[in-house]
């Protein structure tokens, strides 16, 4: 048997994570990453220059547009903005679909290991989208904690992702290239001995440091300027991928997930399969408007899946949660985060 021997350095996309301060500028340093899309979880892309994918109001529908995204190839690079507020719509999905009130350490953690597997599902996603030919970029806030290690002088403060501990080893884990975006400030004295800080400049830390969590492996310098300008011509060398499109989209269905057992909807949904909504051309008639009371987390998935709000309504009566004839200001909020939280059954109680 012969095997074939091939170079182990290859030009490929790339997983990136840019994380930073709070308002050091990351959105816009990512919107300059070739072919940029966003898929923005927290409202900061109104101020940049780019495209981005309908704001998702949902962890299920995040997870749809990331499906979408694989097989219809609409950019060169995808840009999760930001990882801690994908993190919150993990959480609230969880809560809805379990009756959590809070993820916290209850039952040994298993709450937070649930969270790191639904993170692990994003991760895995944006993966699959690498290995599609795009570049994935995912951005988060930084924070920092105390932290003391053997071989340092007592505590000091550490830089490191704002998200759970489990989730921050994971992201950190997945990614090829980590970021840390800062202030870098000079200790100066002045006439009098007295130190003060002088300067601000914002830097790009690329490797790794006691006080901050960066690694790259394209050869970046330990330091530079914050500047996508300096950062481009290593990062194409690394990728070989410049602003030309992946590929023409490409029309396919998308696989959904199989319900889970031991809920409400387990007794109306039908096997049918489901079409992936993102395939579908988008109703918005005056039959597509929905009242105030139902949140957007339902309304998005609504209009995606092309369901009305008589639609919503059927899903209420038939799967068992409240009387037929109820009116739709009455249903309570839990219960349309708990129909977000079970989309892909609740669509299969009225067999859509």
């Amino acid at each position: 048997m012969k095997f074939e021997i091939e170079d182990t350095k290859q030009s490929k996309p790339l997983k990136t994570v840019l994380y930073g301060v709070e308002g050091i500028g990351k959105t816009t340093f990512a919107s300059q990453f070739p072919g940029a899309l966003f898929i923005d979880t927290e409202g900061s892309t109104g101020f940049v220059n780019a495209k981005k994918a309908p704001d998702p109001t949902s962890w299920t529908m995040l997870l749809q547009e990331l499906e979408w995204i694989k097989y219809d190839k609409p950019a060169t690079t995808v840009i999760v903005d930001t990882a801690d507020w994908a993190e919150t719509l993990a959480k609230r999905y969880l809560m809805n679909a379990n009756h959590w009130k809070a993820i916290d350490s209850s039952n040994y953690g298993a709450r937070y290991v649930a969270l790191s597997d639904e993170m692990g599902k994003m991760l895995n996603a944006l993966t699959e989208i690498q290995n599609a030919g795009m570049n994935v970029v995912i951005t988060a806030h930084a924070e920092q904690k105390k932290t003391e290690l053997p071989d340092e002088m007592g505590q000091f403060d550490r830089y490191t992702l704002k998200l759970e501990r489990r989730d921050a080893a994971l992201v950190k884990e997945w990614a090829d290239m980590i970021l840390f975006a800062n202030y870098r400030t000079v200790l100066v004295t002045d006439e009098n001995g007295k130190k003060k800080g002088t300067g601000g400049e914002r830097v790009l830390y690329t490797t790794h440091m006691p006080a901050w969590d960066a690694k790259n492996r394209i050869g970046l310098p330990d330091v530079m300027p914050f500047d996508f300008q300096k950062f481009a011509p290593y990062y194409t060398a690394a990728t070989g991928i410049t602003e030309t499109p992946v590929s023409q989209p490409v029309a396919q269905s998308v696989p959904q997930p199989q319900p889970a057992p031991a809920d409400p909807f387990e007794q109306a949904v039908s096997a049918t399969e489901q079409a992936d909504p993102f395939e579908q051309p988008i109703e918005t008639g005056e039959e597509f408007e929905f009242p105030a009371s139902v949140p957007a987390s339902v309304t998005d998935l609504a209009v995606r899946s092309q369901i009305t709000i008589a639609d919503l309504m059927q899903i209420i009566y038939k799967g068992g949660f409240m009387p037929a004839d109820t009116p739709v200001e009455n249903v309570p909020a839990d219960l349309w985060e708990h129909i977000a939280a079970n989309w892909d059954k609740a669509l299969g109680v009225i067999g859509k």
